[in-house]
């Protein structure tokens, strides 16, 4: 059985776990994570918002011309990611916000970025969806996630302990990443799955949309009618 988590219980956990939370993150640096990081950020450029940037562990691997706003739901998680930003004299503005309801206008970043966090989403399609509809046509949006792995053993093994990993703070890590970004409306660009297929570096783009004035001339044209 799934465990759920409102935006608002995701929140009060992330800022009870804040002080200590990039030292259980530090695992994942054992893992090769870190590496993976400067990989997918480095293709980052422009005007860039990072979803869900929690401590802010990625500050160090953006580009230095990124221009970044980084949002998160746990006010404490910013309060240590203003602190890394300032150490590394980079001017990022931060936020506290919901990713299933960015409050963003349409195509308003040259590059959205999200890593680690479409498995505590409470709906990871909403979320992409919303970073399809604020990045602009053509450009980017840099995911690092982990998953199911594709190794049928192994993902059956995440599918049975699914729910006791997911208790403390919403972790589903038996999500099927490429799955729902293709149901958000995000073409996958390149893709590339590491350590037995859980972790995925992913480059996507928002498929074509037709524009808001498109819509407004058929609404009115059918009226007329």
């Amino acid at each position: 059985m799934a465990v759920e988590l409102t935006p608002q219980e995701l929140s009060r956990r992330y800022n009870r776990v804040a002080r200590w939370y990039d030292r259980v993150e530090g695992v994942l640096g054992l893992l090769g994570v870190s590496r993976l990081r400067r990989r997918v950020l480095q293709q980052a450029s422009g005007k860039v918002l990072e979803v869900a940037v929690g401590t802010g562990k990625n500050l160090p691997y953006y580009p230095h011309e990124c221009r970044i706003i980084g949002m998160d739901l746990s006010r404490e998680m910013l309060n240590i990611a203003q602190k890394r930003a300032a150490k590394l004299s980079m001017n990022v503005s931060f936020l506290l916000a919901d990713a299933e309801a960015l409050p963003f206008s349409d195509e308003s970043f040259d590059t959205v970025v999200s890593s680690l966090s479409t498995c505590t989403f409470p709906n990871p399609v909403a979320a992409l969806k919303e970073m399809a509809r604020v990045c602009r046509p053509e450009r980017k949006v840099l995911l690092l996630e982990h998953g199911r792995s594709d190794r049928e053993w192994l993902g059956r093994f995440q599918d049975r302990h699914a729910e006791t990993f997911a208790k403390p703070l919403g972790c589903n890590w038996n999500r099927k990443t490429l799955e729902l970004i293709k149901d958000a409306g995000l073409k996958v660009v390149r893709a590339r799955r590491t350590f037995f297929g859980i972790f995925h570096q992913i480059e996507a783009e928002p498929e074509p949309r037709l524009s808001q004035s498109f819509y407004n001339k058929k609404s009115y044209f059918y009226t007329r009618r």
